[in-house]
């Protein structure tokens, strides 16, 4: 009975973990009049002069986000807020010139070591509410300013047995890796047009 109950543990432990190293998520458009209140008046001083702002709300195995996209002064924005409609995260898409020789060859060493044949997709800089004071984040995110607390979020394709498989790759200012996590593709069961 005790070799059970410790087999069932070990079993949920190793379960619990290669989902969290999982990102399975889906995003749907929405209308504005859904968006939270509360996340339009945080952002609105930053909308002047943006182009093609669409809202969505995310699906994630863990939580369910609201997520702003437009492009303004020719960067795309991504302005994430929680299902309260408190600010996670900013990120806009960079490319590899814009971050610091020393981190993108920090960055590249990893990438070399932990996956085969690898192709950077996408690269944003993120820049995350952690202390809670979002007023700040998005002054500081829409300065593009460059400080030690800003992540750079890569998604990665790297060969793998079957094919390709995408990932998403955290790394710090400084080129550290933070955590990554594979992404799975959602499938459809209608036509997308």
């Amino acid at each position: 009975m005790k070799s059970k109950t410790l087999f069932l543990i070990f079993f949920l432990a190793c379960f619990s973990y290669v989902t969290s190293q999982i990102k399975k998520e889906q995003e749907i458009r929405i209308n504005e009049s859904a968006f939270p209140t509360n996340a339009k008046k945080s952002i609105a001083p930053y909308l002047s002069d943006v182009k093609r702002i669409k809202f969505y709300k995310e699906f994630d195995v863990e939580k369910v986000s609201y997520e702003a996209k437009f492009k303004k002064d020719r960067l795309r924005y991504s302005v994430e807020f929680d299902e309260n409609g408190n600010l996670e995260d900013v990120e806009f898409i960079i490319t590899k010139v814009d971050i610091p020789d020393e981190s993108f060859e920090s960055i590249t060493k990893y990438l070399a070591l932990n996956y085969n044949k690898y192709r950077i997709k996408k690269i944003q800089q993120q820049y995350l509410n952690a202390e809670n004071n979002s007023s700040n984040v998005l002054k500081i995110a829409f300065q593009n300013l460059i400080l030690p607390e800003i992540n750079y979020e890569f998604i990665v394709a790297s060969k793998e047995d079957k094919g390709y498989v995408e990932h998403e790759i955290t790394f710090n200012a400084g080129g550290e890796h933070l955590f990554s996590r594979r992404l799975v593709k959602q499938k459809y069961d209608h036509v997308l047009y």
